[in-house]
């Protein structure tokens, strides 16, 4: 069976369900006290938002922040009082004022229609809590399984910490879910978008494989054993410190972050500092900008986590699939191609300087490292303003996001003007193939293999390397053992990536020198097709590996 494998690694375990969530009957005798069921309805969403807070404080972030902001929107309540004056059922009026959001989110497509899982989980905890039945969530069955579900709500998620399961499969979701951004945090494999696991019963041996994206079902027991040791010499890194080819060429590794809780746990594993400090996940549900006071407050707890240790912090990356509230942006028919990154700055006055400003505030009281850059940047003349700006501000070391083709063919231009950059290259990707990153029936097209990418990669390196400049990759990317001597080869300097990713990008690069890096960047430019490109580097790579062996041996 064939998905889209978003966090690599292998699992070999029987698959359990999901824990299925209630279905309310709309012929439940109602309540006699209106009042009454109402303030029932208050009270079950308002525990449902403490148990968000409290896991969002626990390691969740801004993710399981935004589904107690939804429990505890008084919109919702309204809307389920009006169903139980109706005489509905409590219950089934909670689930009816639910679809009625859902359906307004999924209308507006990108982002907001992501939230419709954060939602469904809310009515779903919240109902279970109403009718006193078991709350729906992680199965406990007493030994190692891979978790099957329709799809994951962020909270599931997060709750995959502390149980059994060592690898995770689900029949929706895309690349760019929530499922795909907690799994790859947790380092479990993960696979989503596979319709056929509908079919596969409880208790079912598969071997998932995050990478290929394939799972295997019914295998024999000697091919068990034999993933279940690969499974294991994969969990053991090779190689310890600082990011190294064979003969010692530094590629810096360092991780991605959204949240102070990211920050102190990534701190603490083997890396070399923070390559993207997405600012704008402390933000997306505020309708009120930040002060800077509060926004010192936040980034200090980020560069105390990190200090002695370099911090690459992207300034507001909002708009598009990103909204934030206080920003007011206007509607847009497009807003994939609109007003986001970087431009909203011409819209908004203010909140960059702001923002800037408060990154220099909490360099000057932690001493950490720090570098800032502006997503979205597709001008030299936004690459020049953008350094004035961050420079009046006080910042030491300004860099720009390479995620338009213009700034990848321009980035001799562009890089005049600034001190560094980094790839995204997930946006990167959605604009070159003008593929939504969203859209999961595009989702081949958003390979990182694709020729077309790899070529603008390589433009970039040429031009920083003429120019003297750093450039690095912070998206998806980064994370693929197999690609990661390939964009080494390319000419990039730094790989940003999942904490859990580093260890297994680290043992790779080590294995190879830099010109075999190259070669296998060559071999992958002139592949022609993602697959074989993949496939290619495979062998090189399988190739260069027994020569290596065979000279130890000799």
């Amino acid at each position: 069976m064939n998905g889209y494998g978003v966090s690599p690694g292998l699992a070999c375990a029987p698959l359990v369900r999901m824990t299925p969530p209630v279905i309310t009957d709309p012929d439940e005798t109602p309540g006699q006290n209106v009042g009454h069921e109402v303030q029932r309805v208050r009270q079950a969403l308002g525990e449902v938002a403490e148990q968000l807070s409290a896991a969002a404080s626990g390691g969740g972030g801004a993710i399981l922040e935004a589904g107690a902001a939804m429990a505890s929107d008084p919109g919702l309540v309204q809307a389920t009082a009006r169903h139980i004056g109706e005489g509905v059922p409590t219950a089934h009026s909670l689930s009816l004022a639910v679809d009625g959001y859902i359906s307004q989110l999924e209308a507006l497509g990108g982002y907001m229609a992501e939230r419709a899982v954060d939602l469904r989980d809310v009515r779903n905890r919240a109902v279970a809590l109403l009718l006193d039945v078991p709350m729906p969530g992680i199965p406990r069955p007493g030994h190692p399984f891979i978790l099957v579900a329709e799809d994951l709500s962020p909270a599931d998620t997060v709750g995959l910490a502390d149980s059994e399961a060592v690898g995770l499969l689900t029949e929706r979701g895309g690349p760019t879910s929530h499922t795909a951004i907690l799994a790859r945090s947790l380092g479990l494999p993960a696979m989503v978008g596979c319709a056929e696991a509908a079919a596969l019963p409880n208790g079912t041996p598969v071997i998932l494989d995050g990478r290929a994206g394939t799972v295997e079902a019914h295998p024999s027991s000697e091919r068990q054993q034999q993933v279940l040791q690969q499974a294991r010499s994969r969990q053991q890194p090779c190689t310890h410190g600082p990011g190294r080819t064979a003969d010692k060429h530094a590629i810096a590794l360092l991780t991605n972050i959204g949240m102070p809780g990211d920050a102190s746990r990534a701190a603490q594993a083997d890396n070399e500092g923070v390559g993207l400090f997405r600012t704008e996940f402390l933000f997306l549900d505020r309708r009120e900008p930040p002060a800077i006071d509060e926004q010192i407050h936040a980034y200090t707890q980020v560069f105390t986590a990190f200090k002695g240790r370099a911090v690459t912090v992207r300034t507001l990356d909002a708009g598009s699939d990103k909204p934030l509230l206080f920003l007011r942006l206007p509607p847009e028919d497009n807003p994939a191609l609109g007003v986001r990154g970087l431009r909203t700055s011409t819209v908004v006055p203010g909140i960059l300087e702001t923002q800037l400003k408060a990154l220099v505030a909490a360099q000057q009281r932690t001493g950490v490292e720090m570098k800032v850059m502006a997503p979205m940047v597709s001008t030299a003349q936004e690459a020049a303003q953008f350094g004035d700006l961050a420079r009046s501000c006080g910042v030491q070391t300004v860099g720009i996001m390479i995620e338009v083709p213009s700034a990848a063919l321009l980035a001799h231009d562009l890089l005049q003007h600034v001190d560094f950059a980094s790839i995204g290259t997930n946006d990167l990707a959605q604009y070159t193939l003008a593929a939504d990153r969203t859209a999961l029936a595009l989702a081949h097209l958003l390979d990182p293999w694709q020729p077309a990418l790899l070529t603008l990669i390589a433009e970039v390196g040429r031009e920083a390397a003429a120019l003297g400049r750093p450039v690095g990759v912070c998206g998806e990317a980064a994370a693929d053992p197999l690609l990661a001597p390939v964009l080494a080869g390319l000419g990039v300097s730094s790989l940003s990536m999942a904490t859990a990713a580093v260890a297994p990008v680290r043992d790779a690069l080590a294995q190879f020198t830099l010109q075999q890096c190259r070669d296998l960047a060559a071999s992958a430019l002139y592949a022609g097709e993602p697959h074989t490109a993949r496939a290619t580097a495979q062998r090189m790579s399988e190739a260069f590996v027994a020569e290596a062996s065979e000279r130890q041996e000799a």
